[in-house]
């Protein structure tokens, strides 16, 4: 006869093998998501007309938010593109990131608009139009839609 697969202790390693892969595998592709989601973000931002990019990398710190904008550097931007997110945790994460900065958190689910969250007093604060001082340089207001679709006449 013929030696069994499951037989000598054979089956449990190969499993394990393939969980470790398999988890190897989600890691990998679900930090590839946060950078597409990332990159996702600034071209938004680019689009509504401000300069933005992805941010250096580090551990979570004012220095490295997920997305910077040298017209917005106000505000921490925490970006999540993920399908189920614990909203409250993307908050703590942006709020400990921030250094005492205004901070958003962007997210998206698949085939599913950007959304932003953030605290209510900022809201409230951003609807006065009352938003936090940038050392002495002037703080970015949006172009209007009229300014970017009318041409200067040329002499």
């Amino acid at each position: 006869m013929g030696r069994s697969r499951i037989g000598a202790g054979r089956k449990f390693p190969v499993l394990a093998a393939r969980a470790n892969q398999q988890t190897v595998i989600f890691n990998m592709n679900s930090r590839n998501k946060g950078k597409v989601g990332e990159r996702e973000f600034a071209a938004l931002l680019r689009e509504h007309g401000y300069d933005a990019r992805r941010g250096q990398q580090f551990s979570g710190s004012p220095d490295s938010p997920d997305v910077v904008s040298d017209a917005l550097a106000w505000l921490h931007f925490e970006v999540k593109r993920v399908q189920n997110l614990n909203l409250t945790d993307a908050c703590v994460q942006a709020e400990g990131d921030c250094g005492g900065k205004s901070w958003v958190v962007a997210h998206r689910r698949n085939h599913a608009p950007w959304l932003i969250t953030m605290r209510a007093e900022t809201f409230f604060n951003f609807l006065r139009g009352e938003f936090p001082p940038q050392g002495n340089a002037p703080v970015a207001q949006p172009p209007s839609r009229d300014d970017a679709n009318t041409q200067q006449p040329t002499n």
